[in-house]
């Protein structure tokens, strides 16, 4: 019995001293954590600023000429002669291509000459029924004769017209598409002819837009071929009817294009003045966080001051004096609901929560919560263009 009572003793006395060695290490452990402090995360800040922004609506449409064909010949044929160059700039009418027809010529003069001998016996016996010579119905037969050759000798002259291609409108060619010799079936493509100034843009905007738009209307545009370019002009029509599928009208601008630089297919943004200059507060996109249960972001304030509000109850935040090493008090994160507004680029309006001078976070945030310790480093900021443009990769 005096064997049992030792040897439990024993095992109570080594596991008293494991929970000791356990429990002293669990402390030195939480000592360490507690030498440490609270953790720090770096995080990139701007400062919010007041801009004047232009309220505008934007779209995106396509470039069109105000006008534009593909030119064909109406009969088939061989190229006989080529009257242009690629690239040229031509006057209405002006002959661009002659197919071969010397025997539709031919047969032309043929007919030219049964009408000119016509007319001269329809006036002949004209002289004789006067004198009683020739009677009613042989004067009849004779006109009848000579509108006949007339009309053939002008539907010949139509045939030998087809024959030659005109510009139907003053334009700028395209590349040419046939070759001397080349036989052309009725209706293949010789060149494109577009008129490029002015130049249409065909846009759509929701029906909603309706009544801040005109006739008249000042818009501009421009293009990701000339990103430093704008290009002016003012709404020509507007469609009548609205789509039903997409409840979007369908709206026609005339652009200034003397230089030609637009082209009819390109895609161009489009931005309509609609009122006067407002203020807002803007941000980048990236610093906004959007929740169900509403818009956040995160303002920078020294250490204390993360609960002060200004005389609208809202969240303020001291901008801070260093950015890369503050002075002072620890830096923290404050969440701080805000109220959106329109978006431009990468930036976006801030109607409410949000003061100019305010220090923003804009990227990090994703790992903050109320209070938390922040390091400012900057050498890295997303995009905040009013005016973004596609890059090359």
């Amino acid at each position: 019995m005096k064997r049992w009572l030792l040897l439990i003793g024993a095992v109570v006395l080594l596991v008293v001293l494991i929970g000791g060695v356990k429990g002293y290490g669990a402390y030195q452990m939480f000592q360490g954590f507690a030498a440490q402090g609270q953790p720090k995360f770096t995080v990139s800040t701007t400062k919010a600023e007041s801009q004047d922004w232009l309220p505008q609506l934007s779209a995106v449409g396509s470039l069109r000429a105000e006008r534009g064909a593909d030119l064909s010949a109406e009969v088939a044929g061989i190229v006989d002669t080529i009257e242009f160059h690629s690239g040229d700039d031509v006057k209405s009418n002006q002959l661009l291509l002659q197919l071969r027809s010397a025997d539709d010529v031919a047969h032309l003069d043929a007919l030219k000459a049964s009408a000119t001998l016509a007319e001269t016996t329809y006036r002949r016996d004209q002289a004789q029924f006067q004198a009683g010579a020739v009677s009613q119905a042989t004067l009849d037969s004779d006109a009848a004769n000579l509108r006949s050759a007339k009309a053939q000798v002008a539907e010949q002259q139509a045939l030998v017209d087809k024959k030659q291609v005109r510009a139907p409108f003053a334009g700028h060619l395209g590349i040419r598409a046939v070759d001397l010799g080349q036989y052309l079936a009725a209706g293949t493509k010789i060149v494109t002819l577009q008129q490029l100034d002015p130049i249409f843009v065909d846009f759509n905007l929701p029906q909603q837009s309706l009544s801040q738009i005109g006739v008249g209307q000042k818009i501009s545009a421009s293009s990701d071929a000339y990103p430093d370019k704008s290009f002016v002009g003012q709404i020509a029509a507007i469609n009548p009817q609205v789509d039903t599928d997409t409840r979007n009208v369908q709206v026609r601008a005339a652009l200034s294009n003397p230089e030609h630089r637009l082209l009819p297919g390109m895609y161009a943004s489009v931005g309509i003045e609609i009122g006067a200059a407002a203020s807002y507060i803007t941000l980048p996109q990236t610093a906004v966080s959007y929740n169900p249960y509403g818009a956040t972001v995160y303002v920078v304030v020294p250490q204390g001051q993360e609960g002060a509000k200004d005389g609208q109850g809202n969240a303020t935040a001291k901008p801070a004096a260093d950015r890369a090493k503050p002075a002072g008090p620890e830096l923290v994160a404050k969440q701080v609901f805000v109220t959106t507004g329109a978006t431009r680029g990468d930036q976006v309006a801030i109607l409410k929560g949000v003061s100019a001078g305010d220090e923003v976070v804009t990227s990090g945030q994703i790992k903050l919560k109320n209070g938390a310790l922040v390091t400012i480093n900057n050498s890295v900021q997303p995009s905040n263009d009013p005016n973004p443009t596609p890059q090359e990769q």
